[in-house]
């Protein structure tokens, strides 16, 4: 009989798995989602997750640099806010309380959790070398919250771990609070981790297309998108940028950003100051 029970919740789960595959669609994309958990979840879980990081981190509170980061965010959160309004997406903004910090680290790195808490580190910003360069990262990091990259991949390890609901990720926070706060870091590439690569690379070129119209729509040139990428890939060696890690090849990256950029030049050109 336990088995029998068993199975039969394990039924109910997959059949509401693709009841939630069937109705959530990503913003710009249209791409079905599969995911588990309710969004609210996830960022209850990202937001216990990022103020670790933020309590045993070297946080950079002035400067050009980190006073660049947070004006970045916000212009372009305000981009994105309008945007989701006006299509029909506002949901996707419940619960998002939106923070921009840059971090003393010199991993070619940045991220952004559910709830639009966002990320960068001190050794991306040569990379990125002015505002615009910034704002190529930040279309990227925000597309992947709003996109709910992150549900998607929470999701997959739970189901690996043979786990299924929101109630399980709020019990392993409460049980096993190291465990969680690890699968979630995975996910959103927090400390350099690298887990389910062929899963995120989807993922990647999902948020390239959502950043360069996000960045677009805040006022920002996404012609730059192409050269901050080349700027990446020329980093190279033998241990690349996590951001490099698990992004589509360097090569395709290019061809797909520029086989993009008309239409996102169009919306340049309505929303530049």
């Amino acid at each position: 009989m336990k088995v029998i029970k068993s199975n039969k919740g394990l039924i109910v789960v997959v059949f509401l798995s693709l009841i939630i595959w069937a109705c959530a669609k990503v913003p710009l994309t249209g791409r079905r989602q599969f995911k588990l958990l309710p969004e609210s979840t996830l960022i209850q879980a990202s937001s216990l997750s990022y103020q670790q990081v933020l309590d045993t981190a070297n946080i950079v509170k002035s400067g050009e640099q980190a006073e660049m980061v947070k004006r970045v965010g916000n212009k372009i959160s305000v981009a994105v806010e309008k945007y989701l309004k006006e299509t029909g997406f506002e949901s996707r903004l419940d619960g998002f309380d939106w923070q921009f910090n840059l971090i003393q680290d010199d991993n070619v790195n940045a991220w952004c959790m559910s709830g639009g808490k966002v990320a960068f580190y001190t050794g991306i910003m040569p990379i990125c070398k002015d505002e615009t360069g910034v704002a190529v990262v930040m279309g990227h990091e925000i597309a992947h919250a709003i996109a709910r990259h992150g549900n998607e991949r929470v999701s997959q390890s739970l189901a690996l771990q043979g786990l299924a609901t929101g109630t399980d990720l709020l019990l392993l926070i409460k049980d096993k609070p190291n465990a969680a706060r690890q699968m979630v870091n995975i996910a959103y590439g927090v400390g350099g981790q690298l887990g389910m690569l062929a899963f995120s690379r989807k993922h990647e070129s999902e948020s390239d297309e959502m950043g360069l119209t996000f960045m677009a729509m805040a006022g920002y040139n996404p012609s730059e998108a192409p050269v901050f990428w080349d700027r990446m890939g020329q980093l190279g060696g033998e241990r690349p940028p996590v951001m490099l890690s698990t992004h589509p090849h360097p090569e395709k990256r290019q061809e797909d950003l520029r086989r993009l950029l008309p239409k996102a030049m169009e919306i340049y050109n309505q929303n530049k100051p």
